[in-house]
This record gives C-alpha cells, sequence and structure tokens, in this order.
C-alpha cells in the first residue's frame, strides 16, 4: 500500500481493516486525511489563458468526486443556500428569506451575502462556460486531459463490490460507529479559500466539531480471494489520482 499511494502529493491516506457488528465480515476503509481546499498550482494562481485554466479546473470538479471525498462550488453554493436562503437561489426570493426566517432588517440587507453577490466573487477561471473546447487547447494540455479522462472511466468501469474507492453511506453504518453523527460535508474542496473564506468556515464549522465524512471508500471483503481485486483497484485509483496531480502541477509554459 506505501508503495501504490507514496507519489500521491495532493491527499493522504491511511487505510484499516474494520470488522462489521454481528458477523465480523471484514472490510477494508480508504481514509483521507487532509482537511481543506487542495492547491491548484497554475489553473488558480498562474497567468495562463483562462480558457485553459477554466478547461482544467472543470475537469477537476466534474471527476475528483470519483475518488476523493469532495466537495464542488456548486455543493458550496447548495449549503449556504439551505443554511441562509431557505433553499432560494434568486436575489429577491434570498432577501424575503432572510426578513422572514433569520429576522433580518431590511436596512441591513446590503451587509448580506445574497445569491449574486456569491456567484459574482467566482474568478473567471472558475465559470464553466469559460472552459476552452479540446479542440482549442495547446497539445500538451488535451494529453493531460486525456490521460486523466481515461484514468477516471478506468475506476469508474469497477464493480462497486472491489472497488476500494466505492462509498456506500448504507454500508459504512454497519462498519463505522458513530458515523451517522459526523457532517455529511466531505473534507476536502476545490473552492479556493481566498475568495469564500467566510462562507467555507460556515459550512464546516459542524464537521470541525462533529468530524467530516472522510472515507474515500470502504471495500467489504466476503472472500479472502477479492484482495487481489481490490489490491488492482487501489492501483487505479492511484493512476487516476497522479493523473489529476500531473495537471495540476503541469507547467503551462511547456504546453
Amino acid at each position: 500500500m506505501l508503495e501504490i499511494l507514496d507519489p500521491i502529493e495532493i491527499a493522504d491516506f491511511r487505510v484499516a481493516v474494520i470488522l462489521k457488528e454481528g458477523d465480523g465480515t471484514p472490510a477494508i476503509a480508504v481514509i483521507c486525511q487532509n482537511l481543506g481546499q487542495i492547491e491548484l498550482g497554475w489553473i488558480e494562481t498562474g497567468d495562463a489563458p483562462i480558457p485553459w485554466r477554466a478547461a482544467a479546473y472543470r475537469a477537476l470538479e466534474q471527476c475528483l468526486g470519483r475518488v476523493l471525498p469532495i466537495f464542488s462550488y456548486e455543493d458550496l453554493f447548495n449549503e449556504i443556500s439551505i443554511y441562509y436562503w431557505d433553499g432560494e437561489t434568486d436575489d429577491e426570493r434570498a432577501r424575503q428569506s432572510l426578513i422572514a426566517y433569520h429576522g433580518a432588517d431590511a436596512d441591513e440587507l446590503d451587509e448580506l451575502t445574497l445569491p449574486s453577490e456569491m456567484n459574482a466573487r467566482r474568478p473567471e477561471w472558475m465559470i464553466k462556460e469559460n472552459a476552452a473546447p479540446s479542440a482549442r487547447l495547446p497539445s500538451g494540455l488535451r494529453q493531460k486531459l486525456k490521460r486523466f479522462h481515461a484514468a477516471h472511466k478506468a475506476v469508474g468501469s469497477l464493480r462497486p463490490e472491489r472497488n476500494a474507492w466505492d462509498f456506500d453511506l448504507e454500508v459504512a453504518y454497519d462498519y463505522i460507529p458513530g458515523i451517522e453523527e459526523c457532517s455529511s460535508l466531505p473534507p476536502l474542496t476545490l473552492v479556493p479559500f481566498d475568495h469564500f473564506a467566510r462562507e467555507l468556515d460556515d459550512v464546516a464549522r459542524n464537521g470541525m466539531e462533529m468530524g467530516f465524512m472522510e472515507v474515500a471508500g470502504l471495500c467489504p471483503l466476503r472472500d479472502a480471494h477479492h484482495i487481489d481485486d481490490w489490491f488492482a483497484s487501489v492501483r487505479l485509483g492511484a493512476e487516476f489520482l497522479l493523473a489529476a496531480q500531473e495537471l495540476i502541477q503541469v507547467d503551462p509554459a511547456k504546453l
């Protein structure tokens, strides 16, 4: 396991064997030990063209959840909407919710976050409409994205019962006592903290107190010979994460 996971830098994992209460069926859990924003390198801080950066970010946003316990901007927006605006997503309805359910003074609404203001804070590379189509990307970036998507597809083709990276909450209830008391929020995010510090702090508060949903995968092993399939799936997940890492660490000047 150390040999397989050691090259991965964007996340740290530990692996635990757990016995099911009652019949003692073993399972192997892959647990993410990181907390916070994944560093996005050139995508977040570089000066490469916005369409390139948006294309890379969009790919990560769409695919990383296959292996990592991670939430996106859309997830954050939905959490904030439920927490502050009673599920509303337009400014006028959100204003009414703030007044009716949170006791906000109408004169103070300009000081509170509204949906349009939150969306407006997204940097251009976070907006999916800004992502360039593959044909308009440099060949080097196209190749990185092609490898990334191929690795994502390979993990997705695994049978759930033999997949080290599959996570079913109902199965987890049988193996991990107290997991139902944890926050449903994953510990990792692709949302840049510099732009959404207040919102991230708000949604993470319960996780900081009760624990995050940090399990990347939980695989029951009902037969001993399934362990070979489990190791094979671990390798595929590691290859996928390495492809993501390579995409994040690429030098855009060499594309």
